[in-house]
């Protein structure tokens, strides 16, 4: 049976209620047809459904809406997109939320039934890969909402080319993106902004690249600022704006030229199509300074500039804007070893230099500041000619030789070979210490080196031009002591300074093996001299024929000998020998 208190429930009057239990041929509507009727009805009414709905009016902050049943219902301002313009009669479409016999409030919402009506738009006419474009809503976990008739989700790594600091800036702008996914179950759509900025961005580049010539002038925004230098956004591509080129002068960091947003007019230097590469510049739209260096610095000119800049191998000196020399340490001073320019100079001193070679291809200019002055060297040649007899300090020793300062900022090699007539001298340090005196004889000087050459032996005469020859002789058989044994023989000191070499033939006549097994250092031996060669300084010594004794001798050493000894008479002070055979220390200068 059908129920009259539903229908009544359900807003209908009575004179709806006669019209309604008429046929269209205005026959009685029997209860079957009715119940089936109102069954329709009733769904259409059901929580959950979208009904069309008419503003009846205002109740404070509510619009009260007229959705054709017993009651009204209402809606809260905030679901309104102009609620200032809400007009009595407007038809909406709200959806029904709650509907409650017993009190009979009717719960509606706008928002809701536009959402679905949105959500069955977009899945009639879009797809993943179309275009759509809305307004940022508000920020949430992971990335921005997008209300394109109904809110979808845009992750914040797809927002820009480059992930933005605060995705909180696109709120309330207008985005248009690309769909990357729609999920029907869900009810969820991703969305991706930076897909058309980087399709619009490859149309865009391949579009500059094939309008671009190198030479050329462009004008593009600064994007990015790096220590090297600054990237340029020439309208989809990126040029590098490198450090070096951003002006004639220096520059310490591209920060001081430019910043992010800056809008500048930059030369093309070089595309590299393949490579997608641009390199700007921005001092190549001046004239160089360097294109006439030579006629404002010549050579050997003096010139004052400014020390801007200083590196453990020298200073770097601004000469002009735009133009920096080099004054390396050795060129700082004449006579002192500088181990850094900031013993010299500092950053920020006005100096006076001379310009000493310009190499304009790789723009380099070096600089002097000695050369401002007198150089000593000149002078040493007149103060020191060579036989001069000197007194210096030694300043440092090496295993050539020692550096004897002659006066500050004036050093002589003093070389190993030049310090004794006899002794075998290996490393300076077995004859001197630093800051020794030491008196010696100036050899030689080489001015445009800038050397000394020093000797000590040279002081005295040399003994292997007469006092060792006459004082030793083949045959002669003397007393010396072992001073140092290798595998090929023995040295034995014949006097202070003087040594001879006892070969390992000469030992014994038995086969040796180790010279240790017939004699030891320091142990003193009678040795024959077999040799004596002045040409190479050598005295060449038997251990073995010495012990065959004079008998051993032959006729011709005994002749020898006996000549030796006459000879010796005749010359009593030079090279005589005393009673053991040895050279007579008072009878030779060394």
């Amino acid at each position: 049976m059908v129920d009259f208190n539903l229908i009544a429930d359900l807003g209908v009057d009575d004179a709806e209620i006669d019209a309604f239990l008429l046929t269209p041929a205005g026959e009685q509507v029997t209860d079957e047809v009715l119940e089936s009727m109102l069954a329709g009805e009733i769904q259409q009414v059901s929580r959950g459904r979208i009904l069309k709905g008419t503003v009846a009016g205002r109740a404070g902050d509510e619009a009260v809406i007229d959705v054709g049943l017993k009651s009204e219902g209402l809606v809260h301002k905030s679901e309104f997109d102009d609620w200032d313009g809400l007009q009595p009669g407007d038809v909406i479409e709200v959806l029904l939320e709650e509907f409650d016999d017993g009190t009979g409030v009717i719960k509606l919402s706008k928002r809701k039934a536009d959402r679905i009506r949105g959500w069955e738009r977009v899945l009639e006419t879009k797809n993943e890969g179309d275009l759509v474009e809305g307004k940022g809503m508000r920020k949430i976990k992971g990335g921005l909402l997008v209300d394109i008739g109904v809110p979808v989700f845009l992750p914040a790594s797809q927002i820009d080319v480059r992930r933005p600091g605060d995705v909180g800036e696109f709120i309330g702008k207008t985005i248009r993106a690309e769909i990357l996914k729609i999920d029907e179950d869900r009810r969820n759509i991703v969305i991706s902004r930076r897909r058309v900025l980087e399709r619009e961005r490859s149309e865009a580049k391949d579009k500059i690249l094939s309008s671009l010539e190198e030479g050329g002038l462009v004008t593009g925004t600064v994007t990015n600022i790096a220590d090297f230098g600054a990237f340029i956004d020439l309208g989809g591509i990126d040029g590098l704006l490198h450090i070096t080129d951003m002006s004639w002068g220096r520059v310490n960091h591209p920060s001081e030229i430019c910043k992010p947003g800056d809008e500048v007019e930059v030369k093309v230097l070089r595309i590299d199509r393949e490579k997608e590469k641009i390199a700007l510049g921005l001092k190549q739209k001046e004239p160089s300074p360097w294109d006439d260096i030579e006629e404002r610095f010549p050579i050997n000119n003096r010139i004052t500039g400014k020390v801007v800049s200083l590196v453990s191998y020298g200073a770097f000196i601004e000469l002009m804007e735009g133009i920096e020399g080099l004054v390396h340490v050795s060129e700082m001073s004449w006579t002192r070893r500088i181990n850094h320019p900031s013993e010299v100079v500092s950053t920020g001193d006005e100096i006076e230099v001379v310009v000493l070679d310009i190499n304009r291809d790789k723009q380099e200019i070096s600089l002097g500041i000695k050369q401002t002055e007198l150089n000593p060297w000149e002078l040493v040649a007149e103060r020191y000619p060579a036989g001069t007899v000197v007194e210096g300090t030694v300043r440092n020793l090496t295993n050539y030789g020692a550096f004897i300062e002659i006066e500050p900022g004036i050093d002589g090699l003093l070389h190993v070979s030049d310090m004794s007539w006899t002794e075998k001298i290996s490393h300076a340090n077995e004859k001197y210490k630093k800051g020794d005196p030491v008196e010696c004889v100036v050899l030689e000087i080489d001015q445009e080196k800038q050397r000394v050459g020093l000797g000590v032996k040279q002081l005295t005469e040399d003994p292997w031009v007469s006092a060792i020859p006459d004082a030793y002789h083949p045959g002669m058989v003397v007393h010396g002591t072992v001073t140092k044994i290798t595998n090929f023989g023995v040295f034995v000191e014949l006097e202070t300074g003087l040594e001879g070499l006892l070969h390992i033939s000469e030992l014994s006549d038995e086969k040796v093996d180790d010279p240790q097994d017939i004699v030891k250092p320091g142990e003193a031996v009678d040795v024959k001299i077999l040799r004596v060669d002045t040409d190479d300084r050598k005295i060449g010594l038997s251990l073995k024929r010495a012990q065959w004794g004079d008998a051993a001798r032959t006729d011709d050493e005994k002749s020898k000998d006996s000549e030796s000894q006459a000879t010796k008479q005749d010359a009593p002070t030079r090279g005589g020998m005393d009673d053991h055979g040895a050279l007579g220390t008072d009878k030779i200068e060394f």
